[in-house]
């Protein structure tokens, strides 16, 4: 009996190996089919090519006679692969969409901080604008409020997540983690996964990132929500500075941004994690749309109405509207929102 369950064990093992060879192959073949900007189709012949020679050796590892020279050639195959993959370098220098075209970067003196390249692009449809930026210097001790924007374009669980941090003095500076992307390239989240982006912390005045989603973008139409985060003004505090470390950071160094690990909602939870006492990880911050129910459950937004209740107050598409390209659109979104008045942020800033 000790003898049957020995090799049935070694049965599931070299089983449980096949299937993971089997699935870094398939890995292999689309980081090869998106591989380092090369032309489509080079990519697409060293994929195919990849592919057949990965369906040899695994097919050659079922026999007993070639599983070891099989296994060696495969592993020495996909360790080629590997060097390479980590060799590829992220870039500052390419031909950037004009969205993405700068950086910001920030000067922190105490608790003065100056902005640069504050994006406020003037639109008059969502690929026809004109391109803006300001530099702005922003007392540290005058912020008291994170809010939290939601924008929805493809049902409940996808959404692209950012924080707006407000001011005593009604300023407010909006930061959103992004994919940069090159002129007359798309976004693709199976792209996303294979260093095919660099990641960008867009800094931008609410009038552009929030009024381009919500008066502009049609195909398909989105959808936002904006929710005031609870905590204390010192966590907000925290937060936004290790945002702006950042930001300067990928101004000297770039980094890829990655559909699972390295994206708006991810990054905004590792930033959070400078509070004590911040929000665990949960599949709710990986499937983003559910992000803001998470939050509530934790504490972290008005508790006083039900969630149903909130969501359905949030949407500020019809406010920003109305707004258009007033100078106090900030206000005007928020107008009517019931919006706890009490200093709120940082702390559930710890969430995405």
């Amino acid at each position: 009996m000790a003898r049957r369950w020995i090799d049935a064990m070694r049965v599931a093992g070299r089983f449980l190996l096949w299937l993971l060879a089997f699935a870094s192959a398939g890995w292999g073949v689309l980081a090869l089919r998106y591989f380092d900007h090369l032309d489509e189709t080079l990519c697409t012949a060293l994929a195919a090519a990849f592919g057949v020679a990965a369906l040899v050796l695994l097919a050659a590892m079922v026999s007993r006679r070639w599983r070891r020279r099989a296994a060696l050639a495969y592993l020495v195959l996909f360790a080629l692969l590997l060097a390479r993959w980590f060799a590829i370098e992220p870039s500052n220098d390419r031909d950037w969409q004009p969205e993405g075209a700068r950086l910001a970067s920030a000067d922190i003196d105490g608790d003065r901080i100056t902005v640069h390249n504050i994006r406020n692009f003037d639109y008059r449809t969502e690929t026809d604008f004109t391109p803006g930026y300001y530099d702005k210097t922003y007392d540290l001790r005058q912020l008291d409020a994170v809010d939290l924007m939601a924008v929805y374009w493809m049902g409940p669980a996808i959404a692209h997540v950012f924080l707006s941090f407000g001011f005593a003095n009604g300023d407010h500076l909006a930061i959103s983690i992004e994919a940069r992307k090159e002129r007359a390239e798309g976004y693709s989240s199976v792209k996303g996964f294979f260093r095919q982006y660099e990641l960008q912390y867009i800094v931008a005045d609410e009038r552009d990132v929030v009024r381009v989603r919500t008066n502009y973008r049609r195909d398909p139409p989105e959808e936002v929500h904006l929710y005031r985060v609870v905590g204390a003004p010192e966590a907000a505090r925290r937060v936004l500075l290790d945002y702006l470390h950042e930001v300067n950071a990928l101004a000297r160094r770039p980094q890829f941004y990655n559909t699972l690990t390295a994206n708006c909602t991810g990054n905004i939870w590792l930033h959070s994690r400078v509070n004590p006492g911040h929000v665990p990880y949960s599949w709710k911050i990986l499937a983003s749309g559910y992000l803001p129910e998470y939050l509530y459950e934790q504490g972290r937004l008005d508790t006083s109405i039900p969630f149903d209740e909130l969501q359905r107050r949030s949407v500020i598409n019809p406010l920003a509207v109305a707004a258009d390209q007033a100078p106090d659109f900030s206000r005007r979104i928020r107008a009517g929102l019931g919006l706890a008045q009490d200093p709120a942020a940082g702390a559930a800033a710890q969430s995405r």
